[in-house]
């Protein structure tokens, strides 16, 4: 045997090693927030995995926990359904971009009642969670539902517990078909609730939902499908009763002006359009405009270039809306002029 050869052999061994070192450490990405896009973002993350190693480290805890930890800079990127304006952006040092499209379904718990069978009209669902309507066989819900049998049963509603997108969402719509809703109540991630009881994410207000008679509560669709919960037909912008579908998001989106929002700001409740969900909304991702870790926040851009070219079909078996290309390329734009190194050195090449 040539007298170098074990030391060489040695030597690749321990550059192998220590290759393999430096994958491990720079291969996982950590994210916090919204409960809302966590089903999709959990399947993209599995796929991802798999083609290259990465990990991605997402803790599921509501929009609000998750502004709170990229503001504290514990993770690589924030994720929140509550977008932020401009000005917040500006003042924490931060980038906005919408990653996925979604709608927020009212579910409810009633005996006999099944998926899409029982209708709702906004200024119904507000009256529910204002404490105003308190019987599921009230005149106002038995009038927009001829033909379905309602119990004389008390509603129990339900709600979120933590700071959350979803309640952003679900109380924008309110307080747009609602002058009471907008009066008393209001539009936030939290909100002092007239009434019922509150559940800790999706997944909490999903468990209650099932295992609560006569309830009622409002959850991203993934997770209605997941827990196999009723969920309600509504009445849209344009007053024709529809379904939660993978259509009727995509009419809502259809008509989001990306291009024109500042910040990507967009909120896509109360849709012009027949066919159009009242309850659409974005999820956004938050990072920072300046990196001290630059290849953490490079790993973190990879990963959701790659979702974007290679997530629709994933995001659609799960009756999500992908984001246009055209927006796709605006978001690629952005993280090329706005997200930098500590040293002001690119990160993202734009491929």
């Amino acid at each position: 045997m040539h007298p170098h050869s074990n030391a060489l052999r040695l030597f690749t061994i321990a550059v192998s090693c220590l290759s393999m070192a430096t994958i491990a450490s720079a291969a996982e990405i950590t994210g916090a927030g919204a409960t809302f896009p966590y089903p999709v973002y959990a399947k993209w993350a599995e796929a991802y995995k798999a083609r290259t190693g990465t990990e991605l480290n997402y803790q599921s805890i509501g929009s609000g926990g998750g502004i709170k930890q990229i503001e504290a800079k514990t993770v690589d990127f924030g994720a929140s359904d509550k977008p932020l304006k401009e000005d917040s952006l500006k003042a924490h040092e931060l980038v906005q971009w919408p990653m996925i499209m979604g709608g927020v379904v009212p579910v409810v718990n009633i005996e006999g009642v099944g998926p899409g069978a029982i209708k709702l009209t906004g200024p119904v669902l507000a009256d529910i969670y204002l404490g105003k309507i308190k019987k599921w066989n009230d005149a106002a819900i038995v009038k927009i539902n001829a033909g379905l049998k309602l119990p004389d049963q008390d509603i129990a509603v339900v709600h979120r517990s933590d700071g959350s997108g979803t309640t952003f969402l679900f109380t924008n719509y309110l307080m747009k078909v609602s002058k009471d809703w907008e009066k008393t109540v209001g539009n936030d991630a939290s909100v002092e609730w007239p009434v019922g009881i509150g559940g800790k994410g999706n997944e909490g207000v999903a468990n209650f939902t099932a295992q609560t008679p006569g309830s009622i509560g409002y959850v991203e669709f993934a997770y209605a499908l997941q827990n196999k919960l009723s969920y309600a037909m509504m009445a849209s912008h344009d007053g024709k009763f529809v379904s939660p579908t993978s259509a009727t998001f995509q009419s809502a989106a259809s008509h989001a002006d990306w291009a024109h929002a500042a910040g990507f700001y967009l909120v896509l409740t109360d849709q012009a359009g027949k066919e159009s969900w009242p309850i659409t909304g974005a999820s956004f991702i938050l990072m920072h405009t300046k990196q001290d870790k630059p290849d953490q926040a490079k790993a973190a851009l990879d990963f959701f270039s790659w979702c974007y070219a290679n997530g629709d079909s994933m995001a659609e078996t799960l009756d999500y809306v992908p984001m246009p290309k055209s927006v796709v390329k605006l978001v690629k734009d952005t993280w090329t002029k706005n997200i930098k190194a500590a040293n002001g050195g690119d990160i993202y090449s734009g491929k």
